[in-house]
C-alpha cells in the first residue's frame, strides 16, 4: 500500500478556527472551487519517515518552512488504496510568497503536447466551515479530526 503524509496547519483569528488549504493546480481543476482544495500532502519515499515526508511535501507545495512542532492527527485509507497520514500544527504564515513545485502532463489530453503546471496554484486561510465545503471529500475526515483534537485541549 502506498503511503502519503501531510500537514494540516491551523490558526485562530478573531476567535475563529482557520485552516490553510491549497488549490489543486493544472488544467483539470482550474475552475473547480468545491472539491478543488486540499491539504498539503504527498507520497513517501521508500526510506523516508512520515514526518520527513510531510515537511518535504509542505515545502514543495507551498514554499513555506514548518518551524512549529508537529502532532499526529490521524490516518485514513483512501479509495485509491493509499494510506494518508496527517500531522497538524498551529502557525500563522503570510501566503503572498507561496508557490508550488510543478508537474508535466499531456494537455489537451490526446494532443501529444506536454505542458508544465504548478501542483498547487492558490493558497488560502479558510474558516473551518468553509474549508469543509471546499476540500476534496476524502480529506474532510482530517478537518473533523482537528476540531475534535482542539476541543479536548
Amino acid at each position: 500500500m502506498k503511503r502519503s503524509a501531510g500537514i494540516l496547519v491551523y490558526k485562530r483569528e478573531n476567535n475563529q478556527l482557520k485552516v490553510l488549504l491549497c488549490h489543486f493546480g493544472g488544467p483539470y481543476r482550474e475552475n473547480m472551487d468545491i472539491g478543488g482544495w486540499s491539504l498539503s500532502k504527498g507520497e513517501a519515499s521508500f526510506h523516508e519517515s512520515m514526518i520527513d515526508t510531510a515537511k518535504r511535501e509542505f515545502k514543495e507545495e507551498t514554499n513555506l518552512e514548518i518551524s512549529t512542532p508537529l502532532s499526529y492527527l490521524g490516518a485514513k485509507k483512501t479509495s485509491h488504496r493509499k494510506l494518508v497520514i496527517m500531522f497538524y500544527t498551529e502557525a500563522d504564515f503570510d501566503l503572498k510568497n507561496c508557490r508550488s513545485n510543478t508537474f508535466e502532463t499531456e494537455f489537451p489530453k490526446g494532443s501529444g503536447k506536454i505542458q508544465e503546471f504548478p501542483e498547487m496554484d492558490r493558497y488560502e486561510w479558510m474558516d473551518i466551515d468553509i474549508a469543509k465545503e471546499k476540500i476534496v471529500e476524502s480529506q474532510l475526515y482530517f478537518l473533523n479530526k482537528l476540531e475534535e483534537k482542539l476541543e479536548k485541549k
